[in-house]
């Protein structure tokens, strides 16, 4: 605990921090004695959490109620973190969505790629600098595992997904000599409220792990390797699709397994 508080503290930033895997990174790095400044959209789950954790684990906590999809969030967050040294970054805050892409509206699909891929790149980008300075830090880019192959109905967020994995693997290489560590980081089916509100029907061989379970899995990687899989089972899985399928085969495999379980035209 000590070790990771002196690599990646004082503070931790965590975006979509007010519910799901980003209050659950949130628990985990209070826990670890990190102070928080905690993103998200929900002022009130916001201050809930808050609450929470400091009565819980006494640890400082700052919130700040912004929709990652605004121009301007660079300068609020840049603001908003005035006198923390931020020595970890969670890019957690995503919007998914699980249905035909042509029935999505062009301002969804915008404000998705927005709040998935160009968040992360600004918030990189700014605090990866300050972390290069330092000669420490650590930074998390939530990915999906339908960043590996292609997803159907979800084409814009597998999309947004794959450039957060691949940023994040060249810069796990780019800033490992900085003393900075870089993992993205690819959950599977998570029971999260996002994951709910498709009312999935997952199946007796389809995995489904806590938040609890993969949000100890990234962390517990931070600083080994440059990307990572949640959960054996999905690692075991996405192995077999690439050593015996052709990519054709993966992209059939995968899309066909989106249809059962979130069944998007019904």
């Amino acid at each position: 605990m000590d070790q990771f508080k002196e690599k990646y503290g004082p503070w931790a930033l965590i975006t979509g921090a007010s519910r799901g895997l980003g209050a659950e990174f949130a628990i985990e790095c209070a826990g670890r004695g990190l102070n928080l400044i905690l993103v998200a959209t929900n002022e009130t789950l916001l201050r809930q959490m808050k609450d929470l954790i400091e009565k819980s684990h006494g640890v400082e906590v700052r919130t700040v109620a912004l929709d990652l999809g605004r121009e301007d969030i660079l300068g609020v967050l840049a603001e908003a973190v005035k006198g923390c040294e931020i020595g970890l970054l969670v890019c957690n805050a995503g919007i998914s969505s699980v249905k035909p892409f042509l029935k999505q509206e062009q301002a969804e699909l915008l404000q998705q790629f927005y709040v998935n891929a160009r968040s992360t790149l600004l918030l990189t980008r700014y605090f990866g600098e300050l972390m290069k300075s330092k000669k420490r830090g650590g930074i998390i880019l939530l990915s999906s595992a339908s960043a590996l192959y292609g997803t159907a109905y979800s084409a814009n967020y597998a999309g947004t997904k794959a450039y957060n994995l691949i940023l994040g693997e060249s810069l796990w290489y780019e800033l490992k000599k900085e003393g900075v560590d870089v993992l993205g980081f690819m959950p599977g089916c998570t029971r999260t409220p996002g994951f709910d509100k498709h009312n999935p029907r997952p199946g007796l061989f389809v995995p489904v792990m806590s938040a609890e379970e993969t949000v100890a899995d990234a962390l517990k990687s931070l600083g080994r390797r440059p990307s990572r899989i949640a959960g054996f089972a999905n690692r075991l899985a996405y192995f077999l699709l690439g050593r015996f399928l052709p990519r054709r085969g993966a992209i059939n495999a995968v899309s066909g397994s989106m249809g059962k379980i979130f069944r998007p035209l019904e």
